[in-house]
C-alpha cells in the first residue's frame, strides 16, 4: 500500500469504480445546466402565459376587493380565511403552468447530465458533516473558490451587458414622457427580454464551458494507478496464478480421462513422429469414426506407448493425421471429405488383424 501511494494516477477508472462512484453520489455535473435551464425556460413559460397570468391576477384582486367592499358583509376572521383560500387556489392555478415547467425543465436539465441516479450513500446523514472545522476547510477549498469565483464572472458578465443594453436604449427614454404608463410598461418589459436573452446567450457558453471543465475534473479525480487496476482485475477475474494453476489440474484431468479412452480404439493414425490420433469405428452405434484421443509431442508418444501397450495397430498418414488433428476435436466424428481416407486405414488395419488371426 505504501508503494501504491507513491505511484502517479496515470489509467483511466475501470467499470467497477465508476459503477462504485456512482452508486456514492459522485458523477460529472454542472450546476450551472440546470440554473440556465430552468431560467430559460421559466422566462420562456412567463413569455407564453404572460396573457393568462395578466388576466387572472387582475379577476384575483377584483374578486378580492369586491369581497372586502361588499357593504352588510360581515367580515370576520372565518370569512377572511376562506377568502384567503379561495384566492391563494387561483394564484397557484395560475402559475402552475410556469412552475410545472420550471420543475420538468429541472428534471430533464439534470437527468441529460447524468441520466436516471438515486443514491443511497449520497443523502445518508454524515456525522463528519457537523463537524465545524471540516465545514470550514470545506467553505475555503478548491471547488467553493471555484464556485465563488463563477459567481463573482456571471454578476460581471449580467452587469456589462445590463449597462451595454441600457446604454443603447437611452436614446428612447425621453420620448417615453410623452407616452402612457401602459406603453412605458411595454418598453420596459421588452428591454428585460432583450437584456435576459443576451445574458442567457452568454450564460449558455459558460453553462457549457463549466460542463467540460467538471466532466476533466471528475475523471481526474477518478483516475487510478497501475496497481489499482491489477488489484482490482485480481478481485474481479482471480488472481492469475491461481487461475494458471487451476487451468493446469482442469489439463491434466482431460489428458488422463483422454488416455483411458486409447485403449478403446481400433488405430493410431500418426505423422509418424509430431502426432497421433487414436479413431475408433463400431459400425452397429457409429454412423461414422470417430477420433478418441489427440496429441502432439510428448502427449502424441504416450498415446502410441499405450497403443503398444494394447497391440493397437499404428498406422503412419502424415496428411490425414495433420489434418484430423488441426480440424476435429477430441469425441467428433470424422468429416465427410474424410471418410475414404480413414477407410483405407480401417481396411488396412482389418486386413492385418485377419492376417494376424488367420495366422494364428
Amino acid at each position: 500500500m505504501a508503494e501504491e501511494s507513491f505511484q502517479e494516477k496515470t489509467e483511466r477508472a475501470t467499470p467497477k469504480k465508476r459503477t462504485k462512484a456512482r452508486e456514492e453520489g459522485q458523477v460529472a455535473k454542472s450546476r450551472e445546466i440546470p440554473s440556465v435551464c430552468v431560467i430559460f425556460v421559466g422566462m420562456m413559460s412567463l413569455l407564453l402565459f404572460g396573457a393568462f397570468i395578466y388576466t387572472n391576477t387582475l379577476a384575483v384582486m377584483r374578486h378580492s376587493f369586491l369581497a372586502i367592499g361588499t357593504p352588510g358583509l360581515d367580515m370576520d376572521m372565518s370569512r377572511c380565511v376562506e377568502i384567503a383560500n379561495q384566492e391563494i387556489g387561483r394564484f397557484f392555478v395560475m402559475v402552475s403552468p410556469v412552475l410545472a415547467a420550471v420543475f420538468v425543465a429541472a428534471l430533464v436539465s439534470n437527468f441529460m447530465q447524468v441520466g436516471f441516479a438515486i443514491s443511497v450513500k449520497a443523502i445518508k446523514p454524515k456525522f463528519s458533516k457537523f463537524n465545524p472545522i471540516a465545514g470550514v476547510k470545506r467553505l475555503l477549498g478548491a471547488n467553493s473558490l471555484n464556485e465563488f469565483v463563477k459567481s463573482l464572472w456571471k454578476l460581471a458578465i449580467i452587469g456589462v451587458i445590463a449597462y451595454w443594453t441600457i446604454k443603447n436604449e437611452s436614446k428612447h427614454l425621453l420620448p417615453l414622457a410623452d407616452t402612457s404608463v401602459a406603453h412605458i410598461l411595454i418598453y420596459i418589459l421588452k428591454v428585460f427580454f432583450k437584456m435576459f436573452m443576451r445574458a442567457i446567450i452568454v450564460m449558455i457558453f459558460m453553462a457549457a464551458a463549466d460542463y467540460a471543465f467538471q466532466k476533466w475534473q471528475f475523471e481526474k479525480k477518478l483516475k487510478m494507478t497501475k496497481q489499482e487496476v491489477k488489484e482490482e482485475h485480481k478481485q474481479t477475474e482471480g488472481d492469475p496464478a491461481v487461475k494458471s494453476r487451476i487451468r493446469s489440474i482442469q489439463y491434466q484431468m482431460a489428458r488422463r480421462r483422454m488416455m483411458q479412452e486409447v485403449p478403446k480404439a481400433d488405430v493410431i493414425v500418426t505423422n509418424p513422429t509430431h502426432l497421433a490420433l487414436a479413431l475408433q469405428y463400431e459400425s452397429a452405434g457409429m454412423s461414422a469414426p470417430k477420433v478418441l484421443a489427440k496429441g502432439a509431442g510428448a502427449v502424441a508418444q504416450r498415446i502410441k506407448e499405450i497403443a503398444e501397450d494394447h497391440d493397437i495397430p499404428i498406422v503412419e498418414n502424415k496428411d490425414l493425421a495433420q489434418s484430423l488433428y488441426k480440424l476435429v476435436d477430441i469425441g467428433d466424428e470424422v468429416p465427410a471429405q474424410f471418410y475414404q481416407a480413414v477407410a483405407e486405414v480401417l481396411a488396412y488395419v482389418y486386413k492385418l488383424k485377419g492376417r494376424i488371426m488367420g495366422s494364428n
